[in-house]
């Protein structure tokens, strides 16, 4: 055996040494507070833990209110008010007892025993990441690509930010519903799908990959993403400097007696807002020892107390920009501009290439995905603008919902925009137009027979 994997060995051994000799404690109090449930994590530190925490809160939907961190030391304590997803206190046992599995002790046994088997669950699907220079109608032609190919996505999630989209699939076969094995069909699709991700001006270079491992969904599009370089303005390598809707701030402050580097976010507040800084500042390698949160309005303030896992803290002008660019890339990505249309039906191969093909010959773009399959049942939100990024008009929504079907399509907004007559014709005509360039383009690669 080799020195590091010997010393890797020898730092499981300590880490599972310390979890059973500190078990994690979870307490979930319904009394303290008249207006939340506090969650509170006591454990052994170890680099991730607060991530770990905060991905189990959000994955169940619940808000986080206020948090108090403190992990300095070889001890983590953290407190967190939270909230369902109506703003109440939690009542349901089911969901507490899924925190306090999801945290406690059992859990991290499972996970200390996972690590010395080397036991993994069996997949259920094949992932596939995607990165590349978004426009419209590019979902609808990587669903058409997938449909030929007779793979089905029974999940997905899909960002756009700064000129960029990242994607992440989960597909299988459509006959045996199983995950997709054959090198070679993998092959021949990575390829198609980097071919319709390039297009005519990706100047970038488009990315396909078959994903290995388990990583979080959300975490690993917040990864793609800051590999990719979102957080660099496209076309002139400047900076994003404003926040679309509402005001966003960072800051990054020397804290140079305690060794600490302190950094402030405020902003429009929105669900899983914390995970997705607390997720960008572990895997840009910053641990956090303090932090307060609190939301509890229309407006979020975050503040971290940092260093980097080497022990020193932001140490350059150009390290404090980089964070603070990072951070607000981060913020950006899952804003929700548009109009939330939610999809709900039986699921079927090509379901997805069909809506998306529909929404490509009304002229609108998505912004953001969310695909789910429960049981039968697909479940699907898209944010969708118009061609440039508008607000989409109240006619053209009308027009996708009638030929979708005005059961099994709904619009999440009750308020949108209203245009008159003429507008809704002159979109119809430019959704026509698009749809020919974009036909063509994938009769060019093979992917459909005919552009007629």
């Amino acid at each position: 055996m080799d020195p590091e994997s010997q010393l890797m060995d020898v730092d499981d051994e300590y880490e599972k040494l310390v979890i059973r000799m500190n078990p994690p404690r979870v307490t979930v109090d319904n009394t303290s507070s008249k207006t939340a449930t506090l969650v509170k994590v006591d454990s052994a530190n170890k680099n991730g833990s607060l991530l770990e925490v905060v991905q189990v809160l959000t994955d169940l939907n619940l808000t986080i209110s206020r948090a108090y961190i403190s992990s300095d030391g070889e001890w983590f304590m953290d407190v967190f008010h939270v909230v369902d997803q109506d703003g109440n206190k939690l009542s349901d046992g089911e969901v507490i007892d899924r925190i306090e599995q999801s945290l406690g002790a059992k859990a991290c046994s499972l996970l200390s025993m996972r690590r010395s088997v080397g036991v993994q669950a069996a997949a259920k699907h094949t992932s596939i990441e995607l990165i590349g220079r978004d426009r419209p109608g590019l979902l609808s032609e990587i669903f058409a690509v997938l449909a030929n190919l007779r793979c089905n996505v029974v999940a997905a999630e899909v960002w756009t930010h700064n000129s960029r989209m990242a994607s992440v699939l989960h597909i299988t076969d459509d006959n045996t519903g199983a995950p997709i094995g054959d090198p070679d069909r993998l092959a021949g699709a990575k390829q198609l799908l980097r071919n319709v991700l390039r297009g005519d001006r990706d100047r970038r270079g488009a990315k396909t990959a078959v994903a290995a491992g388990a990583t979080h969904i959300e975490r690993r599009l917040h990864q793609i993403m800051y590999a990719d370089r979102d957080y660099v303005r496209d076309d002139d390598g400047g900076v994003e400097a404003e926040e679309p809707r509402g005001k966003l701030a960072v800051t990054v402050e020397d804290c140079a007696d305690k060794g600490y580097s302190v950094v402030n976010v405020r902003c429009r507040d929105r669900p899983k807002l914390l995970f997705d800084t607390v997720c960008t500042l572990t895997d840009m390698q910053y641990v956090v020892f303090h932090a307060t949160v609190l939301a509890e309005g229309p407006e979020a303030h975050q503040e971290y107390f940092i260093r980097h896992m080497d022990g020193c803290p932001v140490s350059s002008e150009g390290e404090k920009q980089r964070l603070i660019h990072c951070l607000e890339a981060a913020i950006r990505r899952r804003n929700s501009e548009g109009i939330r249309l939610e999809l709900c039906c039986e699921d079927r191969v090509g379901l997805l290439s069909d809506v998306t093909r529909i929404f490509r010959e009304n002229g609108l773009s998505v912004a953001r995905a969310e695909v789910t399959t429960r049981g039968s049942q697909a479940v699907n939100a898209f944010y969708v603008t118009d061609a440039s990024g508008n607000p989409v008009q109240s006619q053209t929504i009308e027009a996708v919902r009638a030929a979708i079907g005005e059961t099994v399509l709904r619009v999440k907004d009750e308020i949108y925009s209203k245009s008159p007559p003429q507008e809704a014709g002159r979109l119809s005509s430019f959704g026509s137009l698009f749809r020919t360039r974009s036909e063509k383009f994938l009769y060019n690669l093979g992917v459909i027979k005919s552009c007629s």
